[in-house]
Formats: C-alpha cells, structure tokens, sequence
C-alpha cells in the first residue's frame, strides 16, 4: 500500500514537473519580448533562481536540523550542479543541437569558472563560515542587478523563440493585463516545479528505503536529481521550442545561483560543515565545468556527440557512486 501511495507522488510530481516547465518557458519567453531582455538573461536571472528554488529550500531545511546536516546541503549543491551541466545539458543537445551566445562564453561561463573555484577554495578547511556565505550571497546581488542592467542597455534583443513577427508583435503592444498574465504564469509554473519536485524526490526516496536501497545513497543521488528536476523539465520544454538562449541561461545561470546564491543564504544562516562530502565530488564537479568551456568553444555550440558524453559521463559518476 505504502509504495502504491508512493508511487502516486512520484506521478504527479512529474505531472506538475511538465506543466510547471511549461508555464514557465512559455510566460518568461513572452516576458522577455514585452520588457525589451532577451530570452537569455531571462533564462540567466529569473528562471535559473527560480529552478534552483528546490536546492535552497532542501540546503536549508537540511542545515537547520539538529544535528546540522551540512554534507547534505553542501552535497545536493555541488551533486546538482554536476547534474544541471553533465546531465541537463546533454540531454538537451541530444535532443537538439543548439549555439552557444557569445555572452555565455564571455560573462556566464567566466563567472561561473570563479564561483566554483572560491567555492572549492571556501571548503579546504571543511566548512563554509557565515562570513564566506554572506560574501557569497552579496556575489549573486552584484551578479542579479548587472544581469539585468546588461540586458535592458543592449541595443539588440536576441530573440531565439518560436513565434511568428505578428505574434511578436502583439506581445511588444500588450498592455498591463498580458504583463500580469506572464508573471502569473511564472509564478504558477516555478510553484509547480518546487512542489513537484518535492513529491518526487519524497515519494521515489520512500520507495527506494522500503526496497532497501541505503540512505546515504538516496541523498547523493536521489536528492540532487530531483532537486535539479525542474532544471530538466524547463531545458526540455525549451529545446523543444528551439528556445536555445534559455536552455543554456537555465543550466549555467542555476549553477552559479547554487553556488553564490544556495551556498551563501544557507551558509549565512548557519555555518556550513562538508561532513562526509568527499573531494572527489568536488573535482568531478569542477572538471564537468572545465570540460564544457571547451565544447562550448568548438563552433560555438554544443553537438550531440558532445551532449553524448556529458550524459555518459554523468551516468558513470552515479555508477560509482553506488560503489563507494
């Protein structure tokens, strides 16, 4: 009965997964063409914090227990990251090759470089202090203001969408209440893909237990697939509509948000402890960021033998993992 009830969680997670990336595609692409900013740094700023919500929540939660469980926050950031490049990314250019701006490989890919070096730095000693969690937390501030500012002062707005000039049109024109009704639509979509993503991850975690699968296992698996889960949901629905510029602003946007924005509150909330989080997971994490500056160089997109590997490599380290 138990795995029955169970397995209508996992359901409709996936359910509210598909449609809340569906909202949220659909209202921050039209709101990005009303407010003259391309899709890019929509998918960079609002959609990206708004899927990295899930990490947060599940960070803090997890380092305000008692004991603390620090590893598990700091595991399900640097597990999620692993899986927002390695797996979201090759899932998406296996579906459908896409180009890389130039922006991504200028600004975001730079940046996220840095984040995870001072990150990896901040953990040396094993533990994130208040004082590196709040000049984390003030990078995603300084990072969020000049996003915004970057691409409301473009002259061009790099517009990768799938809709016809008169559609475009209409959308430019419209007044307050088709504002409202894309900002409502994003809310509605990152609600559904936070709670989705909970009964998923709640509802697949119980099953697993009640098949005898180890706790430990759970959480550096389980918890950083699903709480990446609307990361993947999104980057699908987006590749779908050839909506490339979010697929990557997404990905790359919401790592660089788990690092300074996830890591920062949490930390700042509470000091971090790495616990038992090895080291080996923070290699494999920064040489998946390292690896894609080089794929993302190559013709300035990435192919699908390239999303090939990323996901293969992806499925080895959760093969591995298994073996520890």
């Amino acid at each position: 009965m138990e795995i029955l009830i169970n397995s209508g969680w996992v359901i409709l997670g996936l359910v509210l997964l598909y449609y809340g990336a569906e909202w949220l595609v659909k209202g921050s692409g039209e709101l990005a063409l009303r407010m003259g900013i391309s899709p890019l740094i929509v998918g960079l700023t609002v959609v990206a914090f708004g899927t990295s919500a899930p990490e947060l929540l599940v960070s803090v939660s997890a380092n305000m227990k008692d004991p603390p469980q620090g590893d598990i926050a700091l595991g399900n950031v640097v597990g999620s990251n692993i899986c927002n490049l390695a797996l979201v990314l090759g899932i998406a250019a296996l579906m459908r090759p896409f180009s890389i701006h130039k922006q991504v490989l200028q600004r975001e890919m730079p940046i996220l470089l840095i984040a995870t070096g001072v990150f990896v730095v901040m953990l040396l000693d094993g533990h994130v202090a208040r004082w590196e969690g709040a000049l984390l937390a003030l990078g995603v501030v300084l990072y969020t203001v000049s996003s915004i500012w970057r691409g409301k002062k473009g002259e061009e707005v790099d517009i990768d969408i799938d809709l016809s000039e008169e559609e475009i049109a209409a959308l430019k024109s419209g007044g307050k209440i088709l504002l409202l009704k894309d900002l409502a639509l994003i809310a509605v979509g990152l609600a559904a893909l936070v709670f989705g993503a909970n009964r998923l991850v709640a509802g697949g975690s119980n099953i697993a237990l009640e098949l005898g699968v180890p706790a430990a296992v759970i959480a550096l698996t389980l918890v950083a697939f699903g709480t990446s889960l609307p990361e993947v949901a999104t980057v699908v629905v987006a590749a779908l509509k050839g909506e490339g510029d979010l697929v990557v602003g997404n990905a790359v946007g919401s790592c660089i948000f788990n690092l300074l924005a996830v890591v920062g509150i949490t930390a700042s909330i509470a000091p971090l402890a790495a616990g038992s989080l090895e080291m080996t997971d923070l290699a494999v994490m920064t040489g998946v960021t390292v690896l894609l500056f080089p794929f993302m160089l190559t013709r300035r997109a990435l192919s699908r033998l390239e999303g090939g590997i990323l996901l293969g490599g992806y499925l080895v380290y959760v093969v591995l993992l298994f073996f520890r």
